[in-house]
């Protein structure tokens, strides 16, 4: 009777002690498990707001580009206009700037 009691109790021993191991297991990866959801959650949330910071920036850069493209377009408007005009009084004023250059270099030899 005695043995069989220690049989028992010994089995009983053995199997509450391999339920203690697989809870310790669980216990140590189900904290592991938290312990990488709460890195995850916290790097979502770190994207987040990079990606509403980007967003932000993205428009300021598009509200930039759209005045840089009127500016450009006003330009582009007065280059067609210029170019209309009469093409001998551009072409003559092409020549009194190149004389002008000429000379100026010519006196800054001379002085030398």
């Amino acid at each position: 009777l005695s043995l069989a009691f220690l049989g028992e109790g010994g089995n009983y021993g053995y199997s509450n002690s391999g339920y203690s191991v697989y809870e310790e297991e669980n216990d140590r990866l189900t904290e592991s498990l938290r312990t990488k959801v709460s890195a995850i959650k916290s790097l979502s949330i770190e994207i987040g707001t990079e990606v509403k910071n980007q967003n932000k920036m993205l428009s300021e850069m598009e509200n930039d580009f759209e005045s840089t493209g009127g500016l450009l377009g006003a330009t582009m408007s007065r280059l067609r206009t210029l170019s209309r005009g009469s093409q001998t009084k551009l072409l003559c004023y092409m020549m009194l700037f190149s004389l002008f250059v000429f000379f100026v270099i010519y006196w800054i030899i001379k002085l030398r």
